[in-house]
């Protein structure tokens, strides 16, 4: 591992666990060391499954300005605790199949990585552990609108 300043507990939730500091796609390995959580909130349900994403939200948003402050950087590579919540957002309300865990990680990390529309304006305009929550909450949404579109229009089951 680089040499990191774990600082307690906000730098190992903001790396999801160390997860985020992968020598190479951090964003994407810490995408994939959350879908254990993902997946027990789809099988918890919706209610279950909103508390978590709220949770992991709110304690990223804290994580993250921690890890912003300590490393002098506005959204380190290293700061992944915001592809976890945006992964459960993807998946909030897709019914639990390994189809629609695959398809949203994928969505997930295109919307993540080219930034379209208000996922780029959040990138660009906000800052600290807001603004590294903020745009990845966002790309989740802009998934789970595609997997919800592509259901309705019954290419997905």
């Amino acid at each position: 591992m680089r040499d990191f300043p774990f600082h307690g507990p906000a730098m190992w939730l903001a790396t999801w666990g160390g997860s985020g500091l992968a020598p190479k796609a951090p964003g994407t390995v810490g995408t994939l060391a959350a879908l254990p959580l993902v997946w027990l909130a789809l099988t918890l349900g919706p209610r279950w499954h909103a508390l978590i994403t709220v949770v992991v939200s709110a304690v990223g948003v804290w994580a993250a300005q921690r890890a912003c402050e300590a490393l002098g950087r506005d959204d380190p590579k290293e700061v992944v605790i915001d592809e976890a919540a945006g992964m459960l957002l993807t998946l909030l309300f897709a019914p639990l199949s390994a189809l629609n865990l695959a398809l949203g990680f994928a969505l997930f990390r295109l919307f993540d990585i080219l930034k379209p529309g208000p996922v780029g304006w959040l990138d660009r305009h906000v800052h600290g552990g807001w603004g590294v929550m903020l745009d990845d909450l966002a790309a989740g949404a802009l998934a789970a609108l595609t997997l919800w579109g592509l259901r309705l229009l019954n290419i997905l089951p």
